[in-house]
């Protein structure tokens, strides 16, 4: 409670649904579980609970027998049911989105690699691979280089974004029925990372992951994508180095976890144990970028700090997603309106808060 997680997650899901539904995009609420494997996990459990009915979080906490009725083939001693948990087309959603901005007369430039920032008082150039661009504001949003970006606007962030690449797997077809809910673990406290668990899409499909082990390079997708100089500069900032030696186990784990198939499918099999190898296809990863301070913690909260012309998102780590459309307002509220409203009234620019 009152992290900016909490706030923007609740308002976020509404905003959300109702850009959904104003832009015909699919979307269900097929509600969540949370699943204790055994006795040791229930305290962790009823401590997520807990901060759930402080967030406002419609959740119960169910017994074996209805964790049964609800997902037949998932093993738990008890979970903790979410009714109105949901999933998305996040894909439509960011095309949906992408529409807007044109529509509005905006262009959107891809493959345009930020090089430098030049901030002075009176705007900022963005030297980017495609040329350079010049605006009075900047919002950083870039994930896997936000803290680059941001020490260029002249941030002292105090943070680096350290990658972490996330392996996933996909039931086939006819395994899809192993569960109909969102099924997550019991996460670890000390780790900001979900575990391995279910997710069915709106499609039909059923992903299962992901795993949560060290990237190579800030865009390392493949187990085989080193970027040197970036990986160099991981290994020997302090932070994580006092990570690693807190938490050298479940770093290996997971690296045999995402080296190996069947260390993988043991994870799995917490939840559901009658999984098979064969019940998944081919893997695919994602990376994410989660921000680690210097004394080796890691930020659990979204981290949005400012200069004079820049507003940097340096930590946006789930659930941004759901929470994104809520983000975007907070930026303009509590970081743009008032600069915007000024660069209105000295330029006479009608649509200077778009």
């Amino acid at each position: 409670p009152g992290s900016l997680k909490a706030e923007n997650c609740r308002e976020g899901k509404q905003a959300l649904i109702r850009f959904c539904e104003q832009e015909g995009i699919d979307y269900e609420m097929c509600g969540k579980v949370i699943v204790a494997a055994d006795e040791s996990e229930v305290p962790e459990l009823e401590r997520i609970e807990e901060k759930g009915r402080r967030n406002q979080v419609d959740c119960t906490r169910i017994g074996q027998a209805r964790l049964h009725e609800l997902e037949p083939h998932v093993q738990g001693v008890a979970g903790l049911h979410v009714p109105r948990a949901g999933i998305i087309d996040y894909e439509a959603v960011a095309h949906a989105l992408a529409d807007r901005v044109r529509e509005r007369g905006h262009d959107i430039h891809t493959d345009a690699a930020v090089q430098d920032l030049l901030v002075t008082p009176r705007h900022v150039t963005v030297d980017t691979t495609a040329g350079a661009v010049q605006a009075h504001h900047v919002v950083n949003c870039a994930g896997l280089y936000a803290d680059r970006i941001a020490e260029m606007s002249g941030q002292d962030v105090q943070t680096k974004i350290v990658p972490f690449r996330g392996e996933y797997y996909e039931l086939t077809p006819e395994r899809r029925s192993l569960c109909e809910h969102l099924v997550y673990p019991v996460p670890d406290p000390a780790f900001p990372f979900l575990g391995v668990h279910f997710t069915p899409t709106v499609d039909g499909r059923v992903e299962c992951g992901p795993s949560a082990v060290l990237a190579f390079a800030r865009e390392g997708y493949g187990l085989t994508d080193v970027d040197w100089g970036e990986l160099r500069e991981i290994l020997t900032y302090p932070g994580f180095q006092k990570l690693a030696a807190r938490h050298w186990r479940k770093g290996l784990r997971e690296l045999l976890q995402s080296m190996s198939k069947r260390v993988y499918l043991q994870a799995a099999r917490r939840l559901i144990p009658e999984v098979q190898m064969e019940d998944f296809t081919a893997p695919w990863a994602g990376v994410r970028a989660q921000a680690l301070r210097r004394d080796g913690t890691l930020v659990d909260d979204f981290l949005i700090r400012e200069t004079d012309r820049v507003v940097n998102v340096i930590n946006a780590a789930s659930p941004a997603a759901t929470s994104a459309l809520n983000i975007g307002s907070l930026i303009v509220e509590n970081h743009l309106s008032d600069r915007l409203s000024a660069l209105q009234v000295s330029t006479g620019a009608p649509n200077a808060a778009e």
